[in-house]
């Protein structure tokens, strides 16, 4: 029996702990899935479709039916019927009337042809925030990409000074090296232990940011092996070509000129008045009347001009904005892919420089440990070693975000978070 309790309680604590420190690993493609579904200003902002689409049910509705009563009675005794009261039929008039306002059949449909409009653009304008919101999600996995490699260099050389440090302590005890060069040694290894301290922080506080933005409650890591292998046009012709047709902004400019154009059909529809009919059942002194009625405004100073006129400035705007829209992307892919360019050149620069910093602190560091050099010049390959690594890790950072703005400004990452 007690065996048996021992058992469940190992099973107990290997499902909680196994629970409890479970990470997700995320690619670049994930993260920006996940954004997708959960990132909470996302799901906000779907809110604006749900009250598109509520417009377009209103646009079809019609006119309720309108129900009308009035009652007037005899004042005075002296003009009342003989031998009956106040509220006798004979002393009293009432009148009902039923009736409804008829749109004409070009108004109504240029309503439902304009909530349909308005909610394909709050569909377009949805896939914009999307756009935006991926270049976010993707940039910040790249801080975290970032700031995770800079402190595994960093932990890199501090185990690399740990271990001199170890043999230098053998090596002062037997007079090999003076204490000076031993305190350097462990001085170095100091400060390579507070940058540690200040880039896991670092490191923490991006990753905590990154999980707002995926929506995220559980531990994430980033995959440190994605090789952001996402195909990706080969001329700029394409990439503004691509833009130019496909990408959101451009998609929200169309569709707000189209309800900009279907804007004016209705408001000059609107100029037309609006019959209201209805019919009339008028009992009057004990005598029963039957009738019809309608009304009609008479558009003789009101026609609607303002808003015909200002639906006519609302596409002129609207069609200007979308001339805007194509210079931005003018400007923003000519921008993107140059930059695109040099980084990917500087990146290849450092296929020479890696090797030949490792190289050398090898060198050194051989060369050191058999008296050949001082411990300044293993101290100096030591830093040099470090740059060399975290210029590469900076230079490789600005590559992959000129990458990521490259598919931010050409739409193409919409479709990777597909």
């Amino acid at each position: 029996m007690q065996k048996q309790k021992q058992l469940l309680i190992l099973f107990v604590v290997m499902v909680f702990s196994g629970t409890g420190f479970s990470q997700s690993n995320y690619s670049l493609q994930k993260a920006l899935q996940t954004a997708r579904s959960n990132n909470p200003v996302l799901k906000n902002q779907s809110y604006t479709i749900n009250i598109a689409e509520s417009d377009a049910v209103t646009a079809k509705m019609r006119p309720n039916l309108t129900l009308g009563f009035n009652y007037i009675g005899v004042l005075g005794q002296q003009y009342q019927v003989a031998n009956t009261g106040t509220l006798n039929g004979a002393n009293t008039q009432a009148n009902f009337q039923l009736g409804k306002v008829f749109q004409l059949p070009g108004m109504r449909k240029n309503k439902i042809d304009l909530a349909n409009q308005n909610t394909d653009l709050a569909h377009k304008n949805y896939a914009e925030t999307e756009r935006n919101l991926y270049q976010d999600v993707a940039l910040k996995w790249l801080d975290v990409w970032t700031s995770q490699k800079q402190l595994e260099i960093v932990e890199k050389a501090k185990n690399n000074l740990d271990s001199l440090v170890i043999i230098n302590k053998v090596r002062l005890k037997n007079e090999v090296i003076t204490e000076t060069d031993f305190n350097r040694t462990q001085l170095l290894a100091n400060q390579y232990g507070l940058q540690i301290k200040s880039s896991e922080q670092n490191y923490r506080n991006e990753l905590t940011e990154l999980k707002y933005l995926l929506g995220s409650t559980e531990e994430i890591t980033v995959d440190s092996k994605d090789g952001f292998n996402f195909i990706v046009l080969s001329s700029l012709n394409d990439f503004l070509n691509e833009a130019m047709e496909k990408r959101t902004d451009v998609q929200a400019a169309k569709s707000l000129i189209d309800a900009a154009d279907t804007n004016i059909k209705l408001q000059r529809s609107m100029a037309y008045p609006q019959p209201e009919l209805g019919v009339i059942y008028n009992p009057q002194n004990a005598i029963p009347y039957a009738g019809v009625y309608g009304t009609v405004d008479i558009p003789i100073f009101s026609r609607n001009q303002g808003e015909i006129k200002k639906s006519k400035y609302l596409k002129l705007q609207a069609e200007q904005g979308l001339e805007i829209t194509h210079a931005q992307i003018q400007t923003e892919i000519t921008n993107a892919y140059q930059t695109y360019q040099t980084e990917k050149e500087n990146v290849r620069n450092f296929d020479v420089l890696l090797p030949q910093s490792e190289a050398i602190l090898k060198s050194v560091r051989y060369s050191y440990l058999r008296g050949g050099t001082t411990i300044i010049d293993f101290l100096e390959a030591q830093r040099s070693w470090l740059e060399t690594q975290q210029q590469y890790y900076d230079t490789m950072q600005h590559y992959r975000e000129s990458y990521i703005k490259l598919l931010y400004t050409s739409g193409l990452i919409n479709q990777i978070a597909q």
